[in-house]
């Protein structure tokens, strides 16, 4: 599998496991087949685990940490998350350590090398234009993240307990783009990188949230950038493999399912399952360092395998699938 350059590791696989899939996010799996698709990944040559307490509660966590008990990690990294919300000040630094204890004993680690801070950015006095109740557990405010968290995060790099931090780039645009700019720049960003341009069910506090343009800026800034949401929640394969949650939460990815259709049209004339050309899409894209993915089993996996030995999209194959897309009309 190809290398690309990403500074916090110095070079990074162009896939990256995620653990939503190991954490059964995206769908039933075991703990066999996950420690499985975790062993395929490592001897297919992919070097960066993505995982976090919420996925699962621990399970991802606890599936690498089987992995690679008693081993030596070799050049594969580690990446996990901490959901913070907004805090008084004084209290972020020892809610991010908590967690990441949490994690460091599911994961049978001293160290990570990756922290990130899940939560979604907003500015201030930026309300939700859905579930604003939960605003305060659900997001992270400019303020807190500037005084606290930053703070918090550079202490955890100087107790050797972390390697780097990072931003889940979602949110308020605004906010995610004023942290971009700020004076010290998050040391990596996860990026929504897909032909819907959608974050589908967690685009939830911006109603205008536009991925793009927190990848366009990202690349603009030079923030190294990790791929997520490649098939939005398998709005971009062939089938959903999982019934809408009951509340409702998740039904903008059905919704995201529906809009594909011209998608996966244009898949099934190339030839090419809609899930590798959706990846494909995602690796084609300038300055991404990584695709994380959201596979759960073995077979996913190697589809995904396959898609970054194909190689990247051509500019008119992108072109193609952004005019089948926005045109919402079948080919």
């Amino acid at each position: 599998m190809k290398k690309r350059s990403f500074k916090p590791f110095g070079n990074i696989s162009a896939l990256t496991l995620g653990g939503g899939g190991l954490g059964q996010v995206w769908g039933e799996t075991s703990r066999e087949e996950a420690v499985a698709t975790v062993n395929l990944a490592i001897e297919k040559g992919i070097t960066h685990l993505d995982v976090a307490p919420m996925y699962g509660k621990g399970e991802a966590e606890r599936v690498v940490g089987e992995v690679f008990k008693g081993k030596d990690l070799g050049d594969v990294k580690i990446t996990t998350k901490c959901r913070l919300g907004t805090l008084p000040d004084d209290e972020v630094y020892e809610r991010l350590i908590s967690s990441l204890e949490k994690s460091l004993v599911n994961l049978n680690m001293e160290r990570v090398d990756l922290f990130l801070l899940p939560s979604q950015l907003r500015q201030d006095d930026f309300q939700l234009y859905t579930l604003n109740e939960h605003r305060e557990t659900n997001t992270t405010s400019l303020s807190c993240y500037y005084n606290a968290v930053i703070p918090a995060f550079e202490r955890l790099k100087q107790e050797g307990k972390i390697g780097s931090w990072g931003i889940g780039g979602l949110g308020q645009n605004q906010a995610i783009l004023e942290a971009l700019n700020h004076e010290i720049q998050p040391e990596a960003i996860q990026c929504v990188v897909n032909p819907l341009n959608s974050a589908g069910a967690i685009g939830y506090v911006d109603q205008d949230f536009d991925p793009q343009k927190i990848l366009t800026e990202s690349q603009k800034v030079g923030v190294p950038i990790l791929g997520i949401r490649a098939v939005q929640a398998g709005a971009l394969t062939l089938e959903m493999d999982r019934e809408p949650h009951p509340s409702g939460f998740d039904i903008k990815d059905f919704e995201d399912y529906d809009k594909a259709k011209p998608f996966r049209k244009l898949a099934s004339e190339w030839k090419m399952n809609p899930s590798i050309l959706a990846h494909r899409y995602a690796l084609s894209a300038e300055k991404v360092s990584s695709v994380i993915l959201g596979v759960k089993n073995r077979a996913e996996l190697l589809d995904c395998i396959e898609a970054e030995s194909l190689g990247e999209l051509s500019q008119d194959q992108i072109s193609e699938i952004d005019t089948a897309l926005s045109s919402g009309s079948s080919l």
